[in-house]
């Protein structure tokens, strides 16, 4: 197809390239494969990350992507097919994809991705309509119990960009997820940071644990139990600003020796409101309440911007099958992180389907060869889109002590045309 002129409308979709060769991702995809550069198995796997990109479920089935140059995105003639997507999938295990997001993770810190020192971990629960049987669990405390997918998500508070996820059934407990989800974070970052979580993570073994890993410290709000609220009522505080004070005090989980640092808010002046944290940081009370803590959303935007690639769906409780695919997504999400950069800065706050319609997906242009280089041209609007950053491509991403072959592209380098 190449030896001829492509024109189709998902032109956009080779933006991701410079990313993907940024990040590493071809050889990402062959380590989890097991496989070489001239294999199928990495391509299919790329073209999951590309769907995800796009923010469809199963593009296989749109015949009309087959004939606009999608396939060539991952080095093929045409779309695999359902059954060898399903075959890929679940020939790998959950440690398998665990070591692929620990490599996608250490290439994402190198890379820039992830700044300053807090980390927010959030659970992020995903109805499901299997027919099995198995545990319910509340998405919120006042919603029924259903059954669900879970994953546990690690995410930079300041760029609020992921670091790793895992997943697990309905059944597993919070505190037995975010331990594996901590000890994989702590891997990728390598420096000393606090990581800042909700309710659910105020238990003991949490708490233990990281109290004996000198690179890492916790802060979460403690349960509103009446022990809690014995203590609260009984702390000196001190008044900050009008309707606000704070007050310090050791706490100890029952029957346990060792003493984390409670944090207590009051508001209000004559009827008194009250909420407590729980840390083993020694950071001063106001700089982790008032400016560390509120930090935390971040992961809650992460989730609302990226959530059509994929990370909303759970068609099948097979979790070989689910964090695989998860773990596409996160690569996907990842490459198109490198793509905002390149985005003029009013359109670097689109979500991941409006980004995928507005310029993965609908854009005018033609794909062919001259040489070893495949040259792929915009016609018409593209205002959002930074040109010099792609013009003359093969010598920047050698500027950036980047290779600009493809390999899974048959070592063909990449560059763009704006017409």
């Amino acid at each position: 197809m190449l030896s001829k002129k492509v024109s189709g409308t998902t032109v956009g979709m080779w933006l991701l390239i410079p990313g993907l060769l940024k990040l590493g991702a071809w050889d990402i995809l062959k380590g989890w494969t097991g496989k070489s550069d001239i294999d199928i198995e990495p391509r299919i796997a790329l073209q999951l990350v590309n769907e995800s990109a796009l923010c469809v479920n199963r593009v296989r089935r749109k015949n009309s992507l087959n004939h606009q140059g999608f396939q060539l995105l991952n080095g093929m003639s045409r779309l695999v097919s359902d059954e060898q997507v399903h075959l890929l999938l679940n020939s790998h295990t959950m440690n398998d994809t665990h070591d692929m997001m620990l490599n996608l993770g250490i290439q994402r810190k190198l890379s820039g991705h992830y700044k300053g020192n807090l980390i927010a971990l959030d659970p992020h629960r995903i109805i499901s309509t299997s027919k099995r049987v198995m545990a319910k669990k509340k998405k919120k405390p006042d919603a029924p119990s259903q059954k669900m997918l879970q994953t546990f998500f690690s995410v930079s508070a300041k760029t609020g960009q992921p670091i790793m996820a895992t997943m697990s059934s309905t059944g597993m407990p919070t505190t037995k997820a975010s331990l594996k989800l901590i000890n994989t974070t702590g891997q990728i970052i390598r420096t000393p940071s606090l990581l800042i979580a909700d309710k659910e993570h105020f238990t003991n073994k949490l708490f233990e644990t990281v109290s004996n890993n000198p690179g890492l410290d916790l802060l979460t709000p403690a349960l509103n139990s009446q022990r809690i609220k014995g203590i609260l009522q009984t702390l000196e505080y001190t008044k900050l600003r009008a309707g606000f004070a704070i007050a310090e005090t050791d706490f100890s989980f029952i029957g346990q020796k060792i003493k984390h640092r409670l944090i207590a808010e009051r508001f209000g002046e004559k009827d008194y409101r009250y909420s407590a944290f729980l840390t083993t940081s020694s950071t001063d009370a106001q700089t982790l309440l008032c400016e560390n803590y509120d930090e935390r959303w971040s992961v809650e935007e992460f989730f609302r911007f990226e959530n059509d690639m994929g990370l909303n769906r759970a068609s099948t409780m097979n979790l070989n099958i689910r964090y695989a695919n998860l773990s596409m997504a996160m690569l996907a999400q990842a490459a198109t992180y490198e793509l905002r950069k390149n985005l003029t800065s009013d359109y670097r706050k689109w979500n991941a389907r409006h980004l995928a319609n507005e310029v993965l997906a609908w854009n005018d242009g033609d794909v062919k060869v001259k040489d070893d280089t495949i040259i792929v041209t915009f016609y018409g609007s593209s205002d959002y889109i930074k040109k010099e950053e792609y013009i003359n491509l093969p010598d920047k991403l050698i500027q950036n002590g980047i290779d600009p072959h493809i390999p899974w592209l048959y070592n063909y380098k990449l560059d763009f045309k704006f017409k």
